[in-house]
């Protein structure tokens, strides 16, 4: 009875806590309207959220949201140090395409999260047959370099949380 009404127990946790973060307060209206959105919202979309996930390595997952916390920081570093020196003219923005070996859609989502997130890059196509990824970076000298990073520092990993 309850999967039923709360199909994705985490997403309406987070729903909840980050309604009454937005509005910080905890009048009963506040609670009421955010219990009602934890509710609501997951059974709305359900059929929007790819199969369910079956994490099969939380310890490389956990090693892989630290690659990721770093490849972050260091890319924002990059990028607002290309901006400040360097004029457009100088810049060597390019789409770039990625062949994958994956194809499960959750792992699919988080590699979109990570690349949209991550300064400089952009998630900007995938091939209906999920075999190849086009990204666009602000600005990349060495394209082999770059593929082989996207395939060992995130697909890699991401292989094995989501399909081992």
């Amino acid at each position: 009875m309850i999967a039923r009404w709360l199909p994705a127990p985490s997403l309406s946790i987070a729903l909840f806590v980050v309604w009454l973060l937005l509005n910080q307060s905890l009048d009963a209206a506040t609670l009421l309207l955010a219990a009602i959105l934890a509710i609501a919202v997951p059974l709305l979309t359900q059929s929007l959220r790819p199969a369910r996930a079956h994490m099969r390595r939380p310890a490389v997952a956990l090693r892989l949201s630290g690659v990721v916390a770093h490849d972050l920081v260091e890319s924002a570093l990059s990028v607002a140090r290309l901006l400040l020196t360097r004029r457009s003219a100088q810049m060597s923005p390019c789409f770039v395409r990625v062949p994958l070996e994956m194809r499960d859609p959750n792992a699919l989502a988080v590699l979109a999260m990570i690349i949209c997130l991550t300064p400089g890059t952009a998630w900007a196509e995938i091939a209906l047959d999920r075999s190849t990824l086009l990204i666009h970076v602000f600005d990349l000298d060495d394209v082999p370099a770059f593929i082989a990073m996207v395939k060992t520092r995130y697909e890699a990993p991401l292989m094995e949380i989501f399909e081992s």
